[in-house]
């Protein structure tokens, strides 16, 4: 049976058809500046994610402004690591907000649950999630061995495999000036893993992440990916 909707996280990323050989070699340097900046938003995401506990638990609901905030951060983590060493995959600079910039060639945007389970927000961030994060560990390394729990102390950055493969398309794109294609959608496809449970870890749905690497630029076509594996409901 095929699914007839999209998970609640989309996650795209336009490879640039032209990058500079060398820029990447000190991205790191340039992008100084935005991890100054996100170190703070995800102290602060972690705080709303607090708040956002316990209001889902007493109301069912993820307070709108707070859920935009924290959509927020993730948005501007994932620019700053496409830009940067989670894909390489623009040399044009990030934009310094956390609103969707729908010219920048990586967006990601969350649809805003009208109501949540408030006793699977009590389970779902370390029990449910234990077995991604057993596979996330391996796509993203020390980046994701910073976890918290409850709201994510935890920063996107390069590591593991993705760290791995960007690596390795660095130096490809150092010596012949090209991306390999095969290799970019596969760490889309990691990236786009590693951040649905970001997003169901930090409360902001109750779709369980699939066990699937949809590859690629975008997210696939709605209907043609298989459902994805919903846990048992918790009474409220």
């Amino acid at each position: 049976m095929q699914n007839q909707t999209r998970y609640p996280l989309q996650l795209t990323g336009e490879l640039a058809p032209q990058l500079s050989r060398g820029l990447w070699l000190v991205k790191w340097l340039l992008a100084i500046p935005h991890f100054l900046v996100l170190f703070f938003l995800w102290i602060a995401f972690l705080g709303v994610s607090v708040v956002a506990f316990f209001a889902i638990l007493f109301t069912g609901r993820y307070p709108r402004g707070l859920f935009d905030f924290n959509v927020g951060v993730l948005r501007w983590s994932w620019r700053v690591g496409f830009y940067s060493y989670s894909a390489l995959g623009t040399d044009q600079y990030p934009p310094f907000t956390l609103k969707d910039v729908p010219e920048y060639p990586a967006r990601l945007e969350v649809d805003y649950p009208e109501s949540l389970s408030r006793g699977l927000v009590l389970v779902k961030w370390w029990l449910l999630a234990l077995p991604h994060y057993l596979v996330v560990a391996v796509f993203a390394g020390g980046a994701w061995a910073t976890w918290t729990g409850i709201g994510n102390g935890w920063m996107w950055s390069s590591g593991g495999l993705v760290g791995l493969l960007v690596l390795f398309a660095g130096v490809v794109l150092l010596f012949t000036g090209r991306y390999p294609k095969p290799l970019y959608d596969f760490v889309l496809g990691m990236n786009r893993w590693v951040f649905r449970v970001a997003a169901y870890a930090s409360l902001m749905t109750d779709a369980y992440p699939p066990f699937r690497l949809d590859m690629g630029s975008d997210e696939p076509p709605t209907g043609t990916a298989p459902d994805a594996i919903a846990p048992a409901p918790v009474a409220a």
